[in-house]
């Protein structure tokens, strides 16, 4: 009788300090050895010779609009976009949905959508908007990972963002129930401000909206979070931070002790301002990404380790909504369409500036593994899921409509070529993708629930 499911031999495994040649053996969906030559039997082998075997991406931070927007993405689009990305897990946020995850009902009605629909495992956002603090303690009871709120304008009437009582009086709540709040740090003052300036004198092009936009804009909404925070005692989340000045005063806060984690996104580390004005509203987000010095300094802290985590903010929309006859860039659906490319792009960087695979490892699995408390995830370690990826370094990767698996083709990362390719992902030891290819299998992915809030990320 055979002592494993499947034994990976020879693969070069990005384990949390280091990169070993070594082999791997999976039972029940579970690591069970990691060393040299295991000499028991299995009922599969694999030779991963030549690749390099990460932990599967856990993206923390996805718009997949199901139920009620699936025709913008939707879960079995968009997981196994996920999956072609070396993706095992990911966070849905809360607004794009109808209705959104604001209330315990609709936590639930998503639930099991997803469950029916997802090919990874996958954990949901819950909503705090004004009307729902009542609302926040069912969602956590009931699985909710976290909260998100909006400091500025969402894009959804269904999302409205939070005033400074509800934000405060909401930190108050989620600390109590040992949560996390995630915001997105812009201040609706200067950048309603601002937009209606451009807007009503007909400034509508791409300096115009960055210009809209400013670093003083995520600044400010930063600053004024942890200051509410440091009152209340709440735990935060910055999400798609896209300026030095901001992840400064968040490395002061942690440095007072504040319970605070950070995350950039893949294209605000790629991708500039140029890019923007290239090929505009397929470049449009918010933030919106910045000038090349600004980049290089947000690469940098990536480097140096004041950056926790990068997620990908996969916020597509029907290219009706993109389309330059029918809007202007202020008007345009602001969102970037690259939830399959994480991983890819920092391999790229870490290519590119000499960054060590289990750093890569750390923020696109370890670090939001920790931070979500999710004990069965992020690390290539005995006892944790057989999450994993194989990627190959020996060959390069052209995204086009083919291979992009996404509902929608239109993408800032479209004809973007990365000198490397995902060859496989597994979720709990079952193949999901494959040469290029979903591969079918019983079973779906599962829902998973946070346990304790826990702040251990290795920044």
């Amino acid at each position: 009788m055979a002592t494993y499911d499947l034994i990976i031999r020879n693969g070069n495994v990005v384990l949390p300090d280091k990169v070993k040649k070594t082999d791997m053996a999976i039972k029940d969906g579970i690591i069970v050895a990691i060393e040299d030559d295991i000499s028991d039997t299995s009922k599969e082998e694999r030779n991963a010779d030549g690749y390099y075997i990460f932990p599967g991406l856990i993206d923390i931070h996805v718009h997949f609009n199901d139920p009620g927007r699936a025709e913008w993405e939707g879960f079995a689009s968009g997981s196994q976009m996920i999956a072609a990305g070396g993706g095992t897990t990911f966070f849905d946020m809360p607004l794009n949905g109808v209705p959104s995850t604001t209330d315990t009902k609709a936590l639930l009605e998503k639930v099991e959508m997803a469950e029916s629909k997802s090919v990874v495992d996958f954990a949901l956002w819950g909503g705090l908007v004004p009307g729902n603090i009542h609302e926040l303690k069912g969602l956590a009871d009931n699985g909710a990972i976290g909260f998100k709120a909006f400091l500025s304008e969402s894009g959804n009437e269904e999302f409205e963002r939070v005033d400074d009582l509800t934000l405060i009086a909401g930190m108050k709540e989620i600390a109590s129930l040992k949560k996390i709040l995630a915001l997105h740090a812009e201040s609706a003052t200067i950048t309603d401000f601002l937009t209606k300036e451009k807007v009503t004198n007909g400034h509508l092009t791409a300096d115009d909206y960055l210009a809209s936009r400013p670093i003083a804009a995520e600044v400010e909404a930063v600053e004024r979070a942890i200051a509410y925070a440091r009152i209340t005692g709440c735990p935060l989340h910055f999400v798609h931070i896209s300026s030095e000045e901001a992840i400064k005063k968040i490395t002061a806060a942690k440095a007072m002790g504040q319970d605070i984690s950070v995350e950039t996104c893949a294209h605000y580390l790629l991708f500039n301002h140029n890019d923007f004005k290239d090929k505009g509203a397929i470049a449009k987000c918010a933030p919106p990404l910045r000038k090349s010095k600004e980049q290089e300094k947000l690469i940098r802290l990536l480097i140096e380790g004041e950056i926790d985590m990068v997620s990908s903010d996969h916020s597509p929309s029907p290219f009706m909504l993109k389309d330059p006859t029918a809007h202007h860039l202020f008007s345009a659906w602001g969102g970037i369409s690259g939830g399959q490319f994480t991983l890819l792009a920092l391999i790229e960087l870490a290519i590119t500036y000499e960054i060590p695979f289990n750093k890569v490892a750390a923020l696109i699995a370890g670090n939001p593994a920790e931070r979500f408390n999710l004990k069965t995830k992020g690390h290539i370690e005995v006892g944790k899921d057989a999450d994993i990826t194989w990627i190959s370094l020996e060959e390069s990767y052209t995204v086009s409509e083919k291979n992009f698996f996404a509902k929608h083709k239109q993408s800032l990362y479209m004809k973007r070529t990365f000198p490397c390719a995902v060859k496989l992902t597994m979720n709990r030891g079952s193949v999901v993708f494959e040469n290029g290819q979903l591969v079918n299998r019983m079973e779906k992915g599962q829902w998973i629930k946070p346990q304790e809030t826990k702040m251990s990320t290795s920044s």
